[in-house]
């Protein structure tokens, strides 16, 4: 069981001093029989006047920190340490009735399922819905986890993955229509089109731990230096499975799990309110690095994002 620790720095910068309102940030990492928490701090500069700690609807744990100062730079450093234990999809065992699709969820399951199984984004030429719907085999069943497989690994292969400064997230028909994104923008495609064959799915941010970054060895993913994000879907028999359609990763391996939500802006992992004049906003620069314990020392990553109006 690998034992990695995630730092993870985001820093906004004013031309003079501002106020800063609430901030609420989603850096913890969550429990679970995959992943363990072992350790976890928060140093934020200027200090906080208070700081708690909340569990969303989903259970997600939430920072919360208010501010009595001002000041020109504003820094929050998360670091944390877990152990990871990478699961391979391919161990996971389906119920007999849902190895192929369409299948249906129990009577049990489904009002908790329900919102996740709605499709949220627009849809207007239903371009997204075709596109799902070429992964099913006209002649036959089509294996469930053949297509989840298959759907992730063609994003990886027919997808070009370029950052974006500019926040928010593509719609899931214009990612289609220009053939790049980012990991959000690929993420919310996998999610609308998973939808739109009846599975529920889930929005997930939190870290990707790219081995080949961390010297010679390989297995370098796509998406680090910053938040990383993917899709649960769920599978009777074998619960919440990951897939990260960037990198074409089926289950958790390399995948450190944060925040978990039914649509990407419930899942923000960081967010506030700042007051001063709008020009007063030079910009933010996020830092993200994910080793593993023997690990050769790894360059840290930068990526800057223009001045917003708004921290």
């Amino acid at each position: 069981m690998p034992i990695l620790t995630v730092r993870h720095v985001t820093t906004y910068r004013y031309r003079q001093p501002v106020s800063f309102g609430e901030h609420r940030m989603m850096l913890r990492p969550r429990d679970g029989h995959d992943q363990r928490l072992i350790e976890a701090r928060i140093d934020i500069s200027p200090e906080p006047s208070s700081f708690w700690w909340l569990h969303d609807v989903f259970g997600n744990s939430v920072g919360v920190a208010r501010f009595a100062t001002r000041g020109r730079e504003l820094r929050f450093e998360s670091t944390m340490r877990l152990d990871h234990s990478p699961v391979e999809a391919l161990d996971f065992r389906l119920e007999d009735h849902a190895r192929s699709l369409p299948f249906s969820y129990s009577v049990e399951e489904m009002p908790d399922l329900a919102r996740s199984m709605e499709r949220h984004q627009p849809d207007p030429d239903r371009v997204v819905d075709r596109w799902a719907h070429g992964f099913m085999r006209p002649d036959g069943p089509t294996g469930t986890l053949d297509l989840l497989v298959a759907m992730t690994r063609a994003v990886k292969r027919d997808f070009t993955y370029i950052p974006r400064a500019v926040r928010g997230i593509q719609e899931p028909w214009r990612t289609l229509e220009m053939g790049s994104g980012t990991c959000r923008d690929f993420a919310l495609l996998m999610l609308e089109g998973v939808r739109s064959l009846g599975l529920a799915a889930r929005f997930v941010s939190g870290y990707l731990y790219s081995p080949g970054m961390q010297g010679e060895r390989e297995g370098s993913h796509v998406g680090g230096g910053s938040t990383h994000a993917w899709v649960r879907v769920y599978l009777p028999g074998a619960g919440w499975v990951e897939f990260d359609p960037t990198n074409g990763i089926v289950g958790n391996r390399d995948l450190i799990r944060v925040a978990v939500a039914r649509d990407p802006a419930q899942a923000v992992p960081l967010h506030g309110r700042w007051k001063g004049f709008p020009d007063d906003a030079l910009g933010m620069e996020v830092s993200v690095r994910v080793t593993e314990e023997g690990d050769p020392p790894a360059p840290e990553l930068r990526a800057r994002v223009p001045a917003l109006p708004g921290a």
